[in-house]
């Protein structure tokens, strides 16, 4: 008691805050929250936007490349958000892929490689032809390749869209996602070799972060049925489960330095095709989900720069419109063997819009890599999902419309 009279004595009033107030991760999770659900209200308001657009457009606002009330700092500490976000979106459109469906379709595999190819060597071409260098040009096509589940998993799930074309949207996002990890793996070593890196590195490291990811998906999937078999059918434990299995795989994969995108996907993956007994439910996350979707979507507008936007505008849009040629082109050059009709796999084209997860994620392995390569890159793919991510959530809501799969009066409530 003396003591702390003592103490008192020498700093009076200690049991005040220290002036300037130092903000915290919780503060800026609320932040970051709060705003988001404004901006997304007041672009929902508008005829035509979607709330996903008012999130990133409340985020670029608000971050680095304009107004700076989020700072860099701020942005690095939120990257423990948009790790969980993408971490329940892969995990969740893993699941969505039944490799027992795909055996009785394998035409859905062909044209998922076929728009990949074709979006891929268009883009680069295109780039390429307005002078971007060729690895730039290569790893940004590699990017391309992705779609966004968090942009088709929200439009399907509000509409609560039912059909072949959201079927198949669902299955090609997945596959997409795939195949942009691994194109964007075989490049690896040509980036290492540029940026005079060891020969160790170039050889190995690629094929470290695919082993691993996939070993550790495997051990934790095979670890999650187990558990679930001894919970039984119940819906309260198994969320729990599947969450706590989500961080686990996430924070394993950093132990280890491997890829938590390609984790957590092939995690989702593994799930639902190593479950023979149907041992784990399925389980939706719900308001949970949609609070660390908000979260990433606002944090992607954040990292938005208008100044290297401003550079490379040009590109962004020569992107954009080759991806869009090529990711339709490579669908309708098959649609004859596909079971959909031609206007239906022009429709499932525009699903395939949306460009955010997994290409911010693989953009910042890549500047994680090498940071003044990743720069013009970063530009090119921040750019062009800052129109993919306008555009996208209003084509797919064209698309699921004029597809008959949803009410034509609905209204998109992301």
């Amino acid at each position: 008691m003396v003591h702390s009279v003592y103490n008192e004595s020498i700093m009076p009033f200690s049991f005040f805050p220290h002036w300037p107030l130092a903000g915290n991760d919780f503060l800026l999770f609320g932040a970051i929250l709060l705003v988001g659900i404004v901006g997304g209200e007041l672009a929902q308001r508008t005829p035509f936007l979607p709330r996903i657009t008012g999130f990133v457009a409340t985020g670029f606002l608000l971050g680095p490349g304009m107004l700076d009330l989020f700072d860099k700092g701020m942005l690095a500490d939120a990257k423990l958000f948009t790790d969980i976000a993408l971490g329940l979106i892969l995990f969740q459109l893993g699941t969505e892929l039944d490799f027992r469906a795909l055996r009785t379709d394998r035409i859905l595999i062909l044209s998922s490689v076929m728009e990949a190819t074709c979006a891929f060597f268009l883009v680069y071409y295109a780039l390429t032809l307005f002078h971007v260098g060729k690895l730039h040009a290569a790893l940004a096509a590699a990017i391309g390749i992705s779609s966004s589940p968090a942009v088709v998993l929200l439009v399907i799930r509000e509409f609560k869209s039912q059909g072949p074309v959201t079927s198949r949207a669902l299955n090609h996002v997945a596959i997409n996602n795939v195949l942009s990890f691994f194109a964007y793996t075989l490049l690896l070593p040509f980036l290492h070799y540029t940026q005079q890196a060891s020969w160790s590195t170039i050889l190995i490291q690629p094929f470290y972060q695919v082993v691993v990811s996939l070993l550790l998906a495997w051990l934790l999937s095979h670890a999650t049925i187990r558990i679930a078999s001894l919970l039984g059918k119940a819906e309260n434990l198994q969320f729990a489960l599947l969450v706590g299995l989500i961080i686990s795989a996430i924070g394993l994969s950093k132990t280890f330095d491997c890829s938590n995108l390609l984790t957590l996907l092939a995690l989702g993956i593994m799930v639902r095709n190593l479950d023979m007994k149907s041992e784990l439910m399925k389980i939706e996350f719900g308001h949970g989900g949609d609070i660390f979707f908000v979260l990433l979507f606002v944090i992607a507008g954040a990292n938005l720069h208008l100044k290297e936007l401003e550079s490379v505008w040009w590109a962004a849009i020569c992107f954009v419109a080759a991806r869009f040629i090529g990711k339709s082109a490579g669908l309708l050059l098959l649609a004859h063997f596909s079971p959909l009709s031609g206007r239906q796999t022009a429709l499932l084209g525009m699903t395939l819009v949306p460009m955010a997860g997994l290409a911010i994620g693989l953009t910042e392995e890549t500047s994680h890599l090498y940071p003044e390569f990743a720069k013009a890159l970063s530009a090119i793919i921040l750019g062009s999902v800052a129109i993919l991510e306008t555009a996208g959530p209003v084509l797919t809501e064209f698309a699921l419309k004029r597809a008959g799969e949803v009410n034509m009066d609905a209204k998109i409530g992301h």
